[in-house]
């Protein structure tokens, strides 16, 4: 009962992000309208309507049907971008940490080169040089993030090419490369896992950012694109970013209350501190 105290918030964090991807994959029987067809008269206020109970936008767009279908996008370019920067920042840290010497030289280099750099300001060049599209976010997004997963998986290989099994495995005659990707990925994978709900928020809140700033898919709604329509009108109809603009601040938090249990979780000294 104790560790189930422990984790309720991750719970909870799984059943709201279980709840909003219910949502999105139901979006064609849930919203009913076309996020970007102009269904009513525009700036109704939320309960102003019964046939578009969250209200229209100034173009006279269902604010349901955005935050239904937005969900898809939103959070198909925040998976996508987190497992990518994730399997990057994997492969290099394992790879880094367990050949050591030169290699690890160049790779850390590399990633810290990555950090040093602004990610925001990063990701808006690479977007505006390949064009605002979702394929584009997600390699944007995805190549700003990796530098830390790589740092954790570094540390994870370094501690694992000590252990026994792998010295084992050096005796028998199994190369370098084989130990690397049979031994040392799988067990460092872990904590990366754990870390992937971080890094699918931060992607979230990132797309969001970019579509703030006119940079998210045109020929797509998602709920950074809904918030950055209702800028202009954020005095006089405010409910345009508030209701994209809740949507995201849930995701994220159960995202995080998610990550922060996957990590107690993952932990292998867990069961003996608890």
């Amino acid at each position: 009962m104790r560790r189930v105290r422990v984790d309720l918030p991750a719970w909870l964090g799984l059943a709201v992000l279980l709840a909003i991807a219910l949502l999105a994959l139901a979006a064609p029987w849930v919203a009913g309208n076309d996020p970007l067809a102009m269904v009513a008269r525009p700036y109704l206020w939320p309960g102003q309507s019964g046939a578009h109970w969250l209200g229209t936008d100034m173009l006279g767009r269902d604010l349901w049907s955005g935050l239904v279908y937005g969900a898809r996008v939103s959070l198909r370019i925040g998976l996508e971008a987190g497992v990518c920067s994730a399997a990057l920042g994997l492969a290099i840290g394992c790879i880094a940490g367990y050949c050591g010497g030169w290699v690890d030289n160049l790779l850390m280099r590399l990633t810290e080169l990555f950090q040093i750099m602004p990610s925001l300001i990063f990701t808006l060049v690479l977007v505006i040089i390949l064009g605002p599209r979702v394929d584009t976010l997600v390699l944007g997004i995805a190549a700003t993030a990796w530098p830390n997963v790589a740092r954790l998986a570094r540390g994870e290989a370094q501690r694992l090419a000590a252990m026994e099994f792998v010295q084992a495995a050096r005796v028998i005659g199994m190369g370098r490369w084989r130990i690397l990707w049979v031994h040392i990925v799988p067990n460092a994978m872990m904590p990366v896992l754990a870390m992937l709900a971080m890094l699918v928020g931060h992607a979230v809140l990132t797309e969001a950012a970019l579509a703030f700033l006119g940079l998210g898919d045109p020929n797509v709604v998602s709920w950074g694109s809904m918030i950055g329509a209702g800028r202009d009108v954020l005095r006089t109809a405010w409910y345009m970013t508030a209701l994209p603009g809740l949507a995201i601040f849930f995701s994220v938090a159960a995202l995080s209350a998610l990550g922060a249990g996957l990590t107690d979780w993952l932990n292998p000294r867990r069961g003996a501190l608890a």
